[in-house]
């Protein structure tokens, strides 16, 4: 069913941004989304170096290219991570540090408006598919069937979600 697949398509778009949420521990999936002007053009970080995770709270970058360091500095700093990149002149280093309590609760706050979005995003697509039901202009019990249907769809996306924003919460509460 192609609702099904756009349902699937929200979940997987919720565990995307949801692992961009740090949890005080080191992730290479922190630094997406950060590009370095690489003879000029913007490329993402990812492309230029191999990130390496060797201890739970540190990720090592070391560009391909030693002639990139600097610019992958600067891109590391105006991204707002709230780290401070190291550049010990042949990889940058970057050393998470723990989360107060209270960026643990801001955290939180931001997985759940997050999931949030992503049950907005499974109440249009089943709204959009019931639409396409009622234009069928199928007899009554049919019409009604199909419709009992995606609302199963539904409620299981919908406690897919909840499960999913469980975990991030136990792992951002995690000391």
């Amino acid at each position: 069913m192609d609702t099904e697949k756009k349902m699937i398509k929200a979940i997987e778009n919720l565990e995307g941004r949801l692992q961009s949420i740090r949890a005080g521990r080191a992730n290479p999936s922190m630094l997406n989304g950060i590009l370095v002007e690489y003879y000029g053009t913007p490329t993402p970080i990812q492309s230029l170096a191999n990130i390496t995770v060797p201890e739970a709270r540190q990720l090592f970058i070391k560009p391909f290219d030693r002639s990139v360091l600097k610019e992958m500095e600067r891109s590391i700093n105006e991204a707002n991570l709230g780290i401070t990149p190291i550049n010990n002149g042949e990889m940058i280093i970057l050393t998470i540090p723990e989360l107060t309590e209270d960026r643990r609760r801001e955290y939180v706050k931001q997985a759940r408006a997050l999931g949030e979005e992503a049950k907005v995003a499974l109440r249009n697509i089943r709204q959009d598919e019931n639409n396409d039901i009622k234009k069928l202009e199928l007899p009554e019990d049919e019409e009604k069937s199909a419709l009992e249907e995606v609302q199963e769809l539904i409620n299981k996306y919908n406690k897919i979600v909840d499960e999913k924003l469980k975990e991030k919460e136990t792992e951002l509460m995690a000391i």
